[in-house]
């Protein structure tokens, strides 16, 4: 059987999708033909769309029954049978893709804390990841990897580089690195460790100034289940702040509980979320009323904010709690569920839409923000971060009570 390989984002064992995930339990299976069949029927009794793409889904069932003989088999299949969804959020995992998924929603991996990417042909650090082996070695964006362990890294792919730069934790490293201004190339032996990944930061990513009344929170992912206790904490832990800048540019989403969680944070009592299944059940999900800080805020998406970002973004601009500044958002508002297979792999099913408090279907279209501010390329290239001025200015505004937003 020809196995259909789907491409994902790899951030050096950070496995990133823009999914509003939930958790399901394990899929048991006695045969490979077995766990085959299980997923058939997961898909038949879950997906959100009961034409399977406009397709007899029967057919399925029983097509690979005299062919599937050992795992690989049913995985191939089963990646296979998936494919003809034409859903690019449903998609079957490798072991290898559904132990990154995991090591990302545990909030941990073993490296050395790089984003990777190829440009032009050539392996470039996109950035080392805050307080890692590879930022304590002096790594730095748009480094230019020249070898891994002596190895040329010419026409690898950045699976094949995250594979060989990953290993044990207290396993020693060697990359070659060619930097732009400096002519000789330097070596650089870096010893793995377990790396946690951290959602938040309040590193203003520009050389902006924050003022000191504003609590800035960058908000890379929602992944990590340790997202909302990041949030909570650094909330908590600013009392005499004003307002606050939540930072969801090119956060592609994660958890789906986690964009409540940290909802519930601002709200005293209101809406969330609501999700509808395939059947049209819709289950809301409410804010409590034990709110963390009513004080202003404001809210930084771009194209790139995917997701939870937008469930969390719904729910401050439909309860108005929150001004929205930036660009349109993503337009993604499909629920996932994580079903662990065996030996390792897994599948991930669309089974719900979400909609915002208002009812609001995003899916495709995105959220508008309150406040449009394009950045220019020549804003890019000077690091003139235009859209966070705006969101202190309002930030400020808000907090003296002379802000409104226009319609």
């Amino acid at each position: 059987m020809k196995k259909i390989i789907s491409k994902s984002a790899l951030f050096l064992g950070l496995f990133v999708l823009s999914f509003g995930w939930v958790i399901s339990s394990n899929v048991q299976a006695a045969t490979p033909v077995e766990m085959y069949d299980n997923v058939w029927r997961l898909i038949n009794s879950k997906y959100v769309d009961q034409t399977s793409n406009e397709q007899d889904w029967s057919k399925w069932r029983h097509k690979y029954d005299n062919v599937i003989k050992t795992d690989e088999d049913a995985y191939v299949a089963i990646d296979t049978m998936v494919a003809s969804l034409n859903d690019p959020y449903t998609k079957f995992l490798n072991p290898k893709e559904f132990q990154e998924e995991t090591s990302s929603i545990k909030g941990s991996l073993k490296g050395i804390g790089i984003q990777i990417g190829v440009k032009d042909g050539k392996l470039m650090v996109i950035a080392p990841i805050e307080d890692t082996p590879a930022e304590k070695a002096g790594l730095l964006a748009d480094d230019e990897i020249l070898s891994i362990d002596g190895e040329s890294t010419k026409g690898i792919t950045v699976d094949k580089a995250a594979d060989r730069i990953r290993g044990e934790e207290g396993t020693q490293v060697t990359l070659v690195i060619k930097r732009k201004g400096v002519e000789e190339p330097q070596s650089y032996t870096i010893t793995r460790a377990e790396i946690e990944i951290k959602s938040v930061t309040q590193k203003v990513p520009t050389e902006i100034k924050m003022p000191d009344d504003i609590c800035y929170i960058r908000l890379s992912s929602f992944i990590s289940r340790n997202a909302s206790k990041e949030v909570r904490s650094i909330i908590e832990a600013n009392p005499n702040k004003k307002s606050y800048i939540i930072d969801l540019r090119s956060n592609p989403g994660g958890l789906l509980s986690n964009a409540i969680y940290i909802s519930d944070m601002f709200l005293n009592g209101g809406d969330i979320v609501s999700t509808v299944d395939r059947d049209g059940y819709k289950e809301t999900q409410k804010a409590s009323r034990g709110v963390l800080t009513t004080k202003p805020l404001v809210i930084l998406l771009n194209k790139g904010s995917a997701s939870a970002s937008e469930i969390f973004s719904g729910a401050m601009k439909d309860n108005k709690r929150a001004v929205l500044v930036g660009t349109q958002s993503f337009g993604k508002g499909l629920v996932q569920e994580i079903n662990k297979l065996p030996n390792n792999a897994g599948v991930n099913i669309t089974i719900q839409k979400y909609l915002t408090p208002s009812g609001t279907d995003i899916h495709k279209k995105g959220i508008t923000p309150d406040v449009i501010v394009e950045l220019t390329d020549e804003q890019v290239k000077n690091k003139d971060d235009a859209q966070l001025k705006k969101a202190i200015e309002i930030a400020q505004s808000l907090q003296k009570g002379t802000y409104v937003v226009s319609k």
